[in-house]
């Protein structure tokens, strides 16, 4: 079988993510090339070894400049914060590796832009993590999108609620510096509702955005033992956070439908709440992430005696990549997203075709958020290049 050597560079949350992916993907998939976890990198020696010994990773390095010039090194797999992203793009184009990003893309439209025009003039796959698009339940909305089954789209609405920052007392982790995530929950899961929106429904024209900020500062964190979700405050010192706490849009897309998106990590009781309904002429599409093997499908095209949403429960092998797991009725979890990108990653390098959604996707995705921030700023409706 041929292989593919991945480097990694980022060991936390997203680094166990995507390193669960690389190494559980050749036991479910028949797959003709296979990844071998070569080598991960990241700044705490300390704890990168603590991590390529439990994930299987057979080196480490600090340098993420020497890992990505390696020679034996065929993909780049970038989990750290978006601030790095253009940096580490460009310097594993420009030495022909391939690309597997986690989103957002950048903190610019005009990093992504560069980004992706470097990519693509140095001829290597690129791939933008949103896994979102790899569930079933989305693909078979898709699915029924593109069938006309849902008729010509009018509405979609979509939000992506959190609340792990509610406390006031919760440390001021990279999340919250504006040079470090570039935006709050406008890039961190907003960018997850366009790019969902943008699939599903198309372009969008014109966005009017609004942005909220709660709490101004906070304590500083311990940067060792800090993550996302898990923050550790480090002496009585604080420091300003300087990214939104919510931000709102309202859009319109090309085709004329209308769309909102509401993104705020101070939804309190919310954890991970990821949802949207699509309203169409023919009938009508909802889904929720914490019920992510189902669909629900409204249809006018049923007896009207028998019309109301019904629930599709999405773990027949008919579906894509489930005759891969378990069987009917057997539900699959979040962390199956990233082994179906992983798998469809490793194709695309292999028979030479494009894998989305790519940088051309988070490019556009980044037009559509920087412009909602640049609306909340300014308090007028951006209409899009």
């Amino acid at each position: 079988m041929k292989t593919l050597n991945v480097g990694i560079i980022g060991h936390k949350f997203m680094g166990k993510a995507h390193s669960n992916a690389w190494k559980t993907a050749p036991y479910f998939f028949d797959m003709d090339v296979k990844p071998v976890m070569k080598v991960a990198c990241g700044r705490n020696e300390e704890q990168l070894k603590s991590f390529a010994r439990r994930w299987g990773w057979e080196e480490v390095e600090t340098d993420w400049k020497k890992m990505v010039c390696r020679d034996d090194i065929d993909i780049v797999d970038i989990a750290t914060p978006p601030n790095i992203h253009r940096d580490i793009v460009v310097e594993a184009a420009n030495a022909g590796k391939h690309i597997f990003c986690e989103k957002p893309l950048s903190n610019s439209y005009e990093e992504a832009k560069e980004m992706y025009e470097v990519a693509e003039e140095n001829g290597v796959k690129h791939y933008l993590n949103h896994n979102y698009r790899r569930c079933p339940a989305v693909m078979l909305a898709k699915k029924l999108i593109d069938e006309g089954r849902i008729g010509r789209i009018f509405h979609w609405r979509g939000c992506y609620l959190q609340s792990w920052i509610v406390d006031p007392n919760f440390p001021l982790t990279w999340h919250m510096r504006r040079e470090i995530a570039g935006s709050g929950p406008q890039g961190g899961i907003n960018s997850h509702n366009v790019d969902l929106a943008r699939f599903l429904v198309g372009e969008i024209r014109s966005v009017t955005g609004m942005t909220a900020h709660f709490i101004k500062e906070r304590p500083l964190p311990d940067e060792t033992a800090s993550g996302t979700f898990k923050g550790i405050v480090k002496g009585n010192k604080k420091g300003k956070v300087t990214v939104e706490d919510a931000a709102f849009m309202l859009a319109e897309f090309e085709n004329g439908a209308l769309g909102s998106f509401d993104s705020t990590v101070f939804a309190t009781g919310r954890k991970n709440y990821n949802y949207f309904e699509l309203y169409g002429s023919k009938g009508s599409l909802l889904f929720d992430l914490e019920r992510m093997n189902e669909l629900q499908y409204y249809s006018l095209e049923d007896p009207e005696y028998s019309q109301g949403f019904r629930t599709i429960l999405v773990t027949e092998p008919v579906h894509p990549y489930m005759e891969n797991w378990w069987p009917p009725g057997h539900i699959i979890g979040w962390e199956h997203e990233f082994v179906h990108a992983a798998v469809d990653f490793l194709a695309a390098i292999d028979r030479n075709t494009v894998i989305e959604p790519n940088f051309y996707d988070g490019m556009k995705g980044m037009q559509v958020l920087d412009a909602g921030l640049k609306s909340a700023e300014t308090g007028e409706r951006i209409v899009l290049d």
